[in-house]
């Protein structure tokens, strides 16, 4: 069984910096992308960034500039960069990856737990 695992997640005051980590375990055979979303009290969940195997990362536009995605595949990561924290970032960002868990199978999509960024003003 898959497992995806946040870590980073915290209190810091408006303009600060965290790093967010995602380590996947388990039994696949391949992880074609990973990335963050988020959500926020009342609200729906949304993409904060993506990043495929191949071609271009993805960010939303409210974060563009201010956040970094990056990939370890070596150890089966995930790293999220946030700089320049607003209070509007507030919210529980969720580890995502499609993973094909055996040849020839279709990928999946699988999430972590969440972990709680808050930032205050």
């Amino acid at each position: 069984q898959v497992q995806l695992v946040e870590s980073g997640g915290g209190l810091v005051q408006s303009g600060g910096s965290l790093r967010l980590s995602c380590a996947a375990s388990g039994t696949f055979f391949s992880i074609n992308a990973m990335g963050w979303y988020r959500q926020a009290p009342g609200k729906q969940r949304e993409l904060v960034a993506f990043i495929p195997n191949s071609g271009s990362t993805q960010y939303a536009d409210s974060v563009k500039g201010r956040f970094t995605i990056s990939r370890d595949n070596a150890k089966n990561t995930v790293n999220l960069q946030m700089n320049s924290l607003k209070p509007e970032d507030t919210a529980v960002y969720y580890c995502n990856a499609i993973i094909r868990t055996l040849p020839w199978t279709t990928e999946l999509g699988y999430w972590g737990q969440g972990t709680q960024v808050t930032v205050s003003s």
